[in-house]
């Protein structure tokens, strides 16, 4: 099963069932593209989320994001 293309190869999702870093398609630390192959999402909507929620929630999801990259994996 692949999921989506990100430019010329697709990406091959794991059998894994729990959430789990994804640094081989992550920009940063894999957390985004984690997040997104565990709920079956494009990374970029995960990532615009994650912007916009650092942006209005002033920067509480930067805390999010750190903690979720310690604790994961």
């Amino acid at each position: 099963m692949t999921g989506y293309d990100y430019g010329s190869q697709p990406i091959i999702r794991s059998k894994q069932r729990g959430f789990g870093l994804d640094k081989a398609n992550g920009k940063v630390g894999g957390v985004c593209a984690g997040l997104a192959r565990w709920m079956g999402v494009n990374p970029l909507l995960v990532r615009i989320g994650f912007v916009a929620g650092t942006l209005l929630g002033f920067g509480s999801f930067v805390l999010v994001y750190g903690l979720i990259w310690l604790l994961a994996d």
